[in-house]
């Protein structure tokens, strides 16, 4: 192997690396999901590879198109920030609707109280009180299709770019060899999916240990403003 090319793959498995952990889309949307839905952590991560993939087949092909068909390296690199934009515009969508969808949950789920007068001693008086352990809230609304969310955040994987994977390593892979292109983008790829399931694992289990009861009916809520939050920082903030 050239030592180029082993430059090229060193490099390729750093950029991943610190690019998939510079973006909290790849791996804050699974976490604040998995939370809000009770997934265990192999379905969890069943969807994260399955996002993770698809986020790379995407670049990947537009890539090695570009590089077979001699596409200069401006016209892609076009094609990508417009993928980018439509991704964060499709993931703040589906955090906002998502979220209001949550806000209407959490209500729906609210303890519900009693209030009335009530004997003591010879007196008595009127108070609310909650109903204990029967507490009582409106019927119990399950999430919008129980496998809706999870194919929604594919779709925007699907369309958001691997941004450094054409101008930094699909051209310069291409000046050496064919099967270069292929060990470099088959390093990056299993490098950025890596650091997803890795940063998915370590969230989802220290979000595990955290229990605020309060705060357990806007776990939807939560969730659905986290993609929120994700899709302004990438679309807006450039992160």
């Amino acid at each position: 192997m050239a030592p180029e090319l082993v430059i090229l793959i060193i490099s390729a498995a750093s950029i991943a690396f610190v690019h998939t952990l510079l973006g909290p889309d790849h791996y804050v949307p699974f976490i604040a999901m998995a939370k809000a839905r009770g997934w265990s952590l192999p379905k969890t991560l069943r969807v994260v590879l399955l996002c993770g993939s698809g986020h790379l087949l995407g670049s990947v092909a537009l890539g090695i198109l570009g590089i077979f068909a001699g596409i200069e390296l401006t016209r892609l690199e076009w094609v990508e920030s417009q993928r980018g934009e439509l991704a964060a515009w499709a993931l703040s969508i589906v955090g906002a609707l998502y979220c209001v969808w949550g806000l209407r949950h959490a209500y729906r789920q609210r303890p519900q109280t009693a209030a009335g007068w009530h004997s003591h001693g010879g007196g008595s008086h009127y108070h609310e009180h909650l109903h204990g352990g029967d507490t009582h809230s409106e019927p119990t609304e399950a999430p919008p299709s129980g496998s809706l969310t999870p194919w929604a955040i594919f779709v925007v994987f699907v369309l958001g770019p691997c941004e450094p994977l054409i101008p930094l390593l699909m051209f310069p892979a291409a000046t050496q060899s064919v099967a270069g292109i292929f060990w470099v983008t088959g390093v990056f790829a299993a490098v950025t999916v890596a650091t997803m399931l890795a940063a998915v694992t370590l969230g989802q289990i220290g979000l595990e240990r955290l229990k605020i009861p309060a705060l357990a009916r806007f776990g939807h809520t939560t969730a659905g403003a986290a993609m929120l939050g994700c899709g302004v920082a990438i679309g807006w903030m450039g992160l």
